[in-house]
């Protein structure tokens, strides 16, 4: 029973995918787990002519994280792929095809956690003016940088979520649920708004009622706003910036504007209010910088 073959690996990869999928795993974990898991399995398949789930040892999964040093995969990497390991295995005994979890003593390796990425006010400023002739793209930029949604959270939007209040004072994302993360209201500012709607002015005509689409009508994607991100980033000269630091500038500013943790952490959708405190040290140093570059969004 639960010989590692060629079928094997199929079945108990598509089981532990939809196990996944059933928990509200997020899309992006989901395919990062399986890659993840579909990499241990050939391991032991390619070093192994005979192995059952139940005889893998501690001994043998730590050979094969070190496997994935000489492969040169980063500590976090490592770290991410351990996490997917001992879930996996957690899976196996849940579903009684082991007795017991090998991977529970399995040691993540250390790497210095690098403080989030912040941009500073000539950073934005300067991805504004880049953007400011792409209606669609500017909109885009302002949506993350003023509501601190995440990527996957704005191209879920639909246009029936950009919302106003009954008195019309308040406009307002429903955010969407995704995955593990429930829906929540966003509020939206002035600046934000009124950028949403000089796209909306101009949005292709289209059956599909995703708020951001292409010129054909369709859904953008994820990978095609990042890539759009990326590239502004780069016609901007704003080196080292990924898409969530924008995230993580909503999330720094409001805090270093006297914002709670609590309310910050619920217009985030952060599940831990630990995951917004990290933020706290990064606030104090960039607040005492003589050039105050936490200033208003």
């Amino acid at each position: 029973m639960a010989t590692i073959t060629n079928l094997e690996f199929k079945k108990l990869h598509d089981e532990f995918t939809e196990e996944l999928k059933s928990k509200g795993r997020t899309h992006a974990t989901v395919i990062a787990y399986a890659k993840d898991i579909e990499q241990l399995l050939n391991y032991f398949s390619q070093e192994k002519a005979v192995l059952y789930l139940k005889d893998i040892t501690i001994e043998e999964l730590e050979a094969f994280k070190e496997d994935l040093n000489t492969q040169g995969y980063t500590p976090k990497s490592v770290s991410r792929k351990i996490n997917s390991t001992r879930t996996f295995f957690k899976f196996l005994v849940d579903k009684g095809t082991i007795q017991s979890n090998p991977s529970e003593k399995l040691s993540h390796p250390k790497f210095e956690m690098k403080p989030p990425r912040v941009l500073s006010k000539m950073e934005y400023y300067a991805l504004r003016d880049i953007c400011s002739k792409d209606v669609r793209l500017y909109s885009i930029i302002e949506v993350l940088l003023q509501t601190g949604i995440r990527i996957g959270e704005l191209a879920n939007l639909k246009l029936e979520d950009i919302r106003t209040s009954p008195d019309g004072k308040v406009h307002f994302l429903h955010v969407r649920a995704q995955g593990s993360h429930p829906s929540r209201p966003v509020p939206l500012n002035q600046r934000a708004y009124n950028a949403i709607q000089s796209y909306i002015e101009i949005r292709p005509e289209s059956e599909d009622d995703t708020l951001f689409i292409t010129k054909n009508g369709r859904p953008l994607l994820v990978r095609n706003i990042r890539t759009a991100i990326d590239k502004a980033f780069e016609k901007a000269e704003i080196s080292n910036a990924k898409v969530n630091d924008l995230r993580n500038s909503f999330i720094a500013h409001h805090l270093a504007n006297g914002v709670s943790l609590v309310t910050v952490s619920k217009l985030v959708g952060h599940k831990r209010l630990s995951t917004t405190e990290k933020y706290l040290n990064l606030v104090a140093s960039k607040t005492n910088e003589t050039d105050k570059s936490l200033g208003e969004l």
